[in-house]
């Protein structure tokens, strides 16, 4: 028979520990406190051997230790340690993991801590399950607490993401709400102040994907009445363009709009991919694409 391996040996002594009886002299306790050491020690030493499924179910049996122990801190920790284990190679778990982290920082008054964890389970369904409406939900969630904690940066960019997200989910009118609350929030400090016409530029292409002119317009005035030198921007001469090109409808006039503006600013992929979605509205029967080999 192959040698144990020491986190092996770790976890039967962690696993003995929990299951024993508890005596005259010692309470339970006691036991869960010493079993939660060794499954923790257990748990670090898979890691070391790259074992971090079988990790993250260490952390997982330390966090039940604790939360036995009435130690909420120390449980809240173990989930988070298991959580980190399983990203490597099972998201669902680390997912189910962060949430008991959560459960355990926000009944502690956390939310800093929690809002962080909440943003990590948002990430993960984003990146590895392309989970769009539950990740939007994460980052919305978070920005609440971000938001709560007076982190209003960070809060913002959550709801900035979340909003890319509703956009992209072709939630427009929800996307549009998000991103003029983005931008509300930002023209209340000199620090953030730039960034509203990106948020504006973001709103108003969604506002062009319902096809409603009509709203991009009140909505460009709207947004002039708020910072006056909006209108001066060149995001909002690209709308106002692109809005003229839709209530056109003409191709040509649409394609001229976007080349124009991304010969100075390069699109990003969200850009690209919500232009493109208004150009086939107004797109010439042949179905070729109008810029840049964009299909």
């Amino acid at each position: 028979m192959p040698a144990k391996s020491p986190a092996q040996v770790l976890l039967e002594k962690a696993d003995k520990k929990a299951n024993s009886s508890t005596g005259w002299f010692s309470s339970a306790s006691t036991k869960f406190e010493e079993a939660g050491d060794l499954y923790q020690q257990a748990a670090n030493n898979f890691k070391i051997e790259k074992l971090f499924k079988e990790a993250g179910d260490t952390f997982a049996r330390e966090a039940e230790c604790r939360e036995k122990c009435n130690e909420a801190n120390e449980a809240g920790n173990a989930w988070w340690n298991a959580a980190k284990a399983y990203k490597k190679t099972h998201p669902d778990l680390a997912i189910q993991a962060l949430t008991q982290t959560i459960t355990h920082l926000t009944k502690l008054g956390r939310f800093r801590q929690a809002a962080d964890r909440e943003k990590e389970i948002g990430q993960i369904y984003l990146q590895e399950f392309h989970d769009l409406g539950k990740a939007c939900d994460s980052f919305v969630q978070a920005g609440d607490w971000y938001a709560q904690e007076d982190a209003a940066a960070t809060a913002n960019a959550c709801y900035k993401e979340a909003a890319d997200l509703l956009a992209d989910l072709g939630q427009y009118i929800q996307a549009i709400a998000r991103y003029e609350h983005v931008a509300d929030h930002s023209l209340t400090s000199a620090l953030t102040k730039y960034s509203v016409k990106e948020y504006w530029l973001r709103a108003g292409l969604c506002a062009l994907a319902l096809n409603d002119v009509v709203t991009v317009r009140r909505n460009m005035t709207k947004y002039g009445s708020q910072d006056t030198t909006f209108p001066s921007t060149r995001e909002a001469k690209f709308v106002n363009a692109l809005a003229e090109a839709v209530e056109a409808a003409d191709a040509e006039m649409f394609t001229g709009a976007v080349v124009e503006f991304d010969s100075v600013t390069k699109l990003d992929n969200w850009k690209t991919s919500i232009l493109l979605k208004i150009k086939r509205e107004i797109e010439q029967p042949s179905g070729e694409s109008a810029w840049g080999g964009l299909t």
